[in-house]
């Protein structure tokens, strides 16, 4: 029988299949994979790993978080909702980032879960790790290809969720998301 982390690395491929991600055109799999990675730098539990590497299945296809129960059972589904967002399909994007990033950080402020935080972690070091990288070539002209363009209101997002996750701080995880969010956005906290 195959375990839970396999079959969520196999669902998420599919899922993500000719996916790329939006500024470095790579496969769009390697974030879950490379989020899934860091998550099990700080748990063995196989319901946040594979959380980890279904997180955007239900943001970025047709899969729905009922299909997410049915396979992979009640616990996964919670940990991929907790960082699903409402996309508000019929508007853009980018008029909707602040609200969606309000919301998402409301569901962490509340959340109490340790699981979710590092879900969550895993997540945003695996896009500080990818903004660090454009940030070396691109410099601060990197945002302007984002739906979000004003670097002050994406330090404010990633360095609230430093704050909310900071009961993870002994984690070297921790530690390599705080000091990427000072590189990127150039702050000396």
């Amino acid at each position: 029988m195959m375990d839970k982390v396999t079959k969520a690395i196999e669902y998420a491929a599919k899922a993500h299949d000719g996916m790329v991600r939006k500024k470095d055109k790579t496969p769009y799999i390697l974030h879950p994979l490379e989020a899934a990675v860091i998550v099990g730098t700080m748990t063995n539990n196989q319901d946040v790993i594979s959380a980890a590497l279904l997180h955007d299945v239900v943001e970025d296809t047709d899969i729905t978080i009922k299909e997410i129960e049915e396979k992979f059972g009640k616990r996964v589904r919670e940990l991929v909702e907790s960082e699903t967002e409402d996309k508000r399909a019929d508007l853009p994007p980018e008029n909707t980032w602040k609200i969606r990033k309000e919301e998402s950080l409301e569901e962490l402020a509340n959340c109490g879960d340790t699981d979710i935080l590092m879900l969550w972690l895993g997540d945003k070091l695996s896009n500080m790790r990818s903004f660090y990288r454009i940030y070396k070539k691109e410099g601060k002209d990197m945002w302007q290809s984002f739906n979000q363009k004003d670097p002050e209101q994406q330090f404010w997002y990633y360095h609230t969720i430093a704050e909310l996750t900071s009961s993870l701080k002994d984690f070297p995880a921790w530690q390599e998301y705080n000091e990427l969010v000072k590189i990127v956005f150039e702050r000396n906290y």
